[in-house]
C-alpha cells in the first residue's frame, strides 16, 4: 500500500474532526418544547329567554273597537322590545268560567305577564293570581288588586264629555241616544259625562239609554241603535265594541261617534268624531317594570293628559266654533285646569251628588250608580 502524503493526511484529519464535532453536537442537542395547547374559546353566553306575555280578549281582534285597540298595544310592545319579549293572545273569551280556564292555560304555557282586558275577568284574575305568585297579572278597568295583581284603565269619560259637547251642538231633536253594555261604574261614567258635556252647551238635551248586556254583539248593538233612533235620538254614542251603532246611524241619516278606535272610515257621513284609546304606552311601562324588576301592585288611571285616550277625527262638517270648544276642553284636561265631574252635579231625581265647586275624586267616580240630570230612566240593578 502506498503511504499517504502529508497533504492527504491533513485533509483526512480535518474531515475526521468535522465528523466528530457534528456527532457530538447531535448528541448534545436539546429538543425544542412543543407549543402549549391553546384552551378552546369560551362559548358565548346563551341569550336570555324572552319575557313571555299573554293577552286575553273579550272580543275578536278585528272588532275595530276595544279589542282592536288592545291588540294594537300588543303589537306596539312587540315592535318596541323585539326579541326581548314574546307575546300571544286568545280572543273572544267569554267572561266567567271560560276566562279562568284560559288564564290558567296562559300560565301553563310559561307566560310571566298576563293582561286581561275586560272588567268581567276580574274574579278569575284574582283567583289565578293567588295560585301563581311568580306571575304578574294586569287587569283592565277592574278594582281588585293583590301582591301580583294590579289594575289599569283609561279615563274614557273625558272623551265622552267632548263627544257630548259636539252632540249638544249638532242635535236637531235635542234627544241623544246611548247604547250601554253593562250598568257598571265604568259605563255609567261615560253616559253621565256624555250628557253633562251636551247639556253644558245645550241645556234642552236629554239622553235615552238602551242596555244590551254585552260588549260585542253587532246585531244587538244595531237593534238598540235603531230603537233609539225610532225614539227621536239623532246623535248616538255607545259603550260597545263594534261599528254597528255608527253604521246604523248612517243608514238612518243620523250622527254617531267612533268608540275605542278611529271608526271614521266605516260610516263617514254619520261620523262626528272618534273616542280612542291608546294602550301601547302603558304596556311599554309594564314590560319595563318587569324587565327592570321594579313592577309593583298599583292602580294606574291615565287619560288625555298622559295620552292614553283622545278625541280625534272631528268631521269637516262640524262647525269651526264647535271644534274650538273641544280644543279648549282638551287643553284643560291636559294641563289639569278642567274636570269633567265638577259640582254641582245632581242625579235625575234632583238629589245632589256632588256639591258646588267640588271636584270628584277617583273613589267618587268609581262608585257612580246613578244617572245625572238629563238622562231618562233608572239604572238597572246588577250587571
Amino acid at each position: 500500500m502506498k503511504p499517504l502524503g502529508r497533504r492527504s493526511l491533513l485533509k483526512h484529519a480535518a474531515l475526521s474532526v468535522v465528523v466528530a464535532t457534528a456527532a457530538l453536537a447531535g448528541c448534545g442537542k436539546k429538543e425544542e418544547p412543543k407549543p402549549a395547547a391553546q384552551a378552546p374559546a369560551a362559548a358565548p353566553a346563551p341569550a336570555p329567554e324572552p319575557l313571555k306575555i299573554g293577552f286575553i280578549y273579550v272580543g275578536p281582534v278585528g272588532d275595530a273597537g276595544w279589542t282592536f285597540a288592545h291588540d294594537n298595544g300588543r303589537k306596539y310592545i312587540e315592535e318596541k322590545f323585539g326579541d326581548k319579549i314574546k307575546t300571544t293572545f286568545v280572543e273572544k273569551v267569554p267572561e266567567g268560567p271560560d276566562a279562568e280556564r284560559v288564564i290558567r292555560d296562559l300560565v301553563a304555557q310559561g307566560n310571566k305577564v298576563i293582561f286581561a282586558t275586560s272588567f268581567g275577568y276580574m274574579d278569575a284574575m284574582e283567583k289565578v293570581a293567588k295560585d301563581h305568585p311568580e306571575v304578574k297579572f294586569e287587569h283592565a278597568t277592574g278594582y281588585k288588586t293583590s301582591e301580583n295583581l294590579r289594575v289599569y284603565e283609561g279615563r274614557f269619560y273625558e272623551d265622552a264629555y267632548m263627544a257630548g259637547v259636539v252632540a249638544g251642538r249638532m242635535t236637531k231633536s235635542n234627544v241623544l241616544g246611548f247604547v250601554g253594555s253593562f250598568p257598571i261604574p265604568e259605563v255609567l261614567r261615560n253616559i253621565n259625562a256624555f250628557t253633562l258635556g251636551a247639556r253644558s252647551v245645550n241645556p234642552k238635551v236629554t239622553t235615552k239609554v238602551v242596555w244590551v248586556n254585552t260588549w260585542f254583539d253587532p246585531p244587538k248593538e244595531a237593534e238598540a241603535a235603531q230603537s233609539l233612533i225610532n225614539a227621536k235620538a239623532d246623535v248616538l254614542l255607545q259603550n260597545t265594541d263594534s261599528t254597528a251603532v255608527l253604521q246604523t246611524a248612517e243608514k238612518n241619516g243620523k250622527f254617531a261617534f267612533g268608540w275605542d278606535s278611529d271608526m271614521s272610515a266605516f260610516a263617514p257621513k254619520a261620523h262626528l268624531a272618534s273616542c280612542v284609546l291608546t294602550w301601547g304606552p302603558y304596556y311599554e311601562k309594564t314590560v319595563n317594570d318587569v324587565l327592570n324588576k321594579t313592577w309593583k301592585s298599583e292602580v294606574t288611571k291615565w287619560g288625555t293628559k298622559e295620552g292614553m285616550n283622545d278625541f280625534v277625527k272631528i268631521a269637516d262638517f262640524v262647525p269651526a266654533e264647535v271644534k274650538a270648544e273641544v280644543d279648549k276642553i282638551k287643553a284643560g284636561l291636559k294641563d289639569g285646569s278642567f274636570a269633567v265631574f265638577k259640582g254641582p252635579i245632581a242625579d235625575n231625581t234632583g238629589k245632589e251628588r256632588l256639591a258646588k265647586d267640588a271636584v270628584a275624586d277617583d273613589a267618587w267616580k268609581g262608585g257612580i250608580n246613578f244617572y245625572v240630570k238629563g238622562v231618562e230612566g233608572k239604572v238597572p240593578s246588577g250587571k
